[in-house]
Parts: structure tokens; C-alpha cells; sequence
């Protein structure tokens, strides 16, 4: 199964930084023992691994090449990837950038990579075989992507950024089949690639008879894309381990104590051309 992290993003909402805001130290790992500077991408990666990803594929910019620097080849056992997205274009863009090395028969994870949710692995309760989405409950939906269901848990819309939303529970990450992946990126080819939110294409989906399911095993969740949100994330990463709910990050496979040249052996895949 293939997790794809979107992070082309500029991260212009927590800037000035001297590195890319994947690489933002939010709390700490143990690397042989010894306690070192967590950064927040990683919370989405060992959440993707214990949901059961074994490649990783990072769609970053032509300027992160830090992102490569700092994981290089491989997360927790898990291969890792890059694609060049050229311009940041949307979330839609990036996450089809992956389709280069994203198989029809193999499963998909996406999230998004200056987030961090609980429980670390709500993941495997997402089911097999069609589009589903791991929900959050949060007091401003307003500011997310609102999940609307059914009484069968089966969504009915995706609110964006909506004022008013009817529903309290955002989505934080979701799955899919590879053969879903490949149909929502024809839809979204078709629709002139205008979708630069993944709710509004999802929409277009739902209204041509596509199912989705939503899955309330979400508890919390925070975006460390602001300064408030970083704040916001360390108190929680506090809280959590205060009620032995969280764990010391101890995910990576090889200790790091200086960068290492990711170019030896990080598979580095260009896009391909758009076809139809």
C-alpha cells in the first residue's frame, strides 16, 4: 500500500522558516536511546506505516530538497518516493502527481503532513475496497473540509471550508483502492482539472454514482500549519502522553545524527506528462 504526503505547500501561514514546515520540530523521537527533535511529518508517517503503507511517496517542489535530505530512502521499513510537483496547484495536483508510481492494484493512504490526530492508528479501521475517510471532530469546521453522512455512515457531501457547516466531523486522512485512485483522477482530468480541493472532486464523484464512507474513529486533531496550531500541538502531544495515550516517536529505521545525501538511494520520479 502506497501513503502519499502532499508537501509541495509553500507553508506561507507559519512563516518565516529556514526550512521546509514538514521539518517543523514538534515534540521528540528516541533514536538508540537517545531523545531528539521530532519532525511533524513524521507523526503522519508512522501513522501511515501502522495503517499498513509499506512506500511512501513525498510530492514535494523543486526547492525541498531538505525533505529528501532529512528521510532519505526509507521510513520504519517503508520505501519512500519523491515526485516533483512544479507548482503548488492544489491538493488535487499533488496527490495525482503520485499516480506515476501508484499501481492500479495497490491501496492508498493520503495525509497531510503538518497534521497530528489521535489515535495513531485509526488508520486500520478505514475498510478495504472503496474511497473512505478517517473523520475528526472539531469545534471549527467552518476552517476544514466537513463530512456530511448518512445514517449508514456513507457520505452525502463534503463542506469546504463552508460557513455554517452541518456537520462537526473534518476529514484528517482517507483511503482508497488504486482502481478509485485512477477513476477520481479521470474524473478530475475531465472536469478540466479545475478541483484544487479534494472535497469538491469527491462531490463530483459522489453525484456520478461513486460511494464514499466517512469513519468516526478520529479524537483529535490539530493543523501545526499556524503559529496558534503549533501551540496547539505541543499542549496535545503533553496531554497525550500525560494520560499514556501517546508514545516516544522510536519509528525510524536508522538513527540520524547529521542529514544524510538523500541522492545514493532515494528514488527520486519525476511526473509524467498528463495523458488521457
Amino acid at each position: 500500500m502506497w501513503g502519499i504526503v502532499p508537501a509541495a505547500g509553500r507553508g506561507s501561514r507559519i512563516q518565516p522558516l529556514a526550512f521546509s514546515k514538514e521539518l517543523l520540530p514538534v515534540g521528540s523521537r528516541l533514536d538508540d536511546g537517545t531523545e531528539r527533535p521530532c519532525a511533524v511529518s513524521e507523526y503522519l508517517l508512522e501513522r501511515m506505516v501502522l495503517g499498513g503503507a509499506d512506500k511512501i511517496c513525498f510530492v514535494i517542489s523543486p526547492g525541498k530538497s531538505d525533505i529528501m535530505e532529512y528521510f532519505g530512502a526509507s521510513y520504519a521499513g517503508a520505501e519512500i518516493a519523491y515526485v516533483i510537483q512544479p507548482d503548488a496547484a492544489g491538493l488535487c495536483d499533488a496527490v495525482f502527481r503520485a499516480r506515476t508510481v501508484v499501481d492500479p492494484s495497490e491501496g492508498v493512504l493520503v495525509g497531510l503532513p503538518d497534521t497530528i490526530w489521535f489515535p495513531e492508528g485509526a488508520l486500520t479501521d478505514l475498510p478495504d475496497g472503496l474511497l473512505s475517510f478517517l473523520l475528526f471532530p472539531v469545534e471549527t469546521p467552518e476552517l476544514f473540509d466537513a463530512v456530511v453522512l448518512d445514517e449508514a455512515d456513507r457520505v452525502l457531501e463534503i463542506q469546504v471550508k463552508q460557513a455554517g457547516a452541518a456537520s462537526n466531523w473534518i476529514w484528517g486522512a482517507f483511503k482508497m483502492p488504486g482502481g478509485v485512485f485512477r477513476d477520481l483522477y479521470d474524473l478530475w482530468r475531465e472536469r478540466g482539472e479545475s478541483d484544487e480541493f479534494f472535497g469538491t472532486l469527491v462531490n463530483a464523484y459522489l453525484e456520478r454514482g461513486g460511494e464514499a464512507s466517512g469513519v468516526k474513529a478520529g479524537q483529535a486533531y490539530v493543523d501545526v500549519g499556524t503559529l496558534n496550531g503549533y501551540r496547539a500541538a505541543v499542549g496535545l502531544l503533553t496531554d497525550m502522553a500525560a494520560k499514556g495515550l501517546g508514545r516516544a516517536r522510536s519509528m525510524r529505521s536508522t538513527p540520524r545524527a547529521a542529514p544524510r545525501p538523500a541522492a545514493r538511494t532515494a528514488q527520486i520520479l519525476p511526473a509524467k506528462a498528463q495523458v488521457t
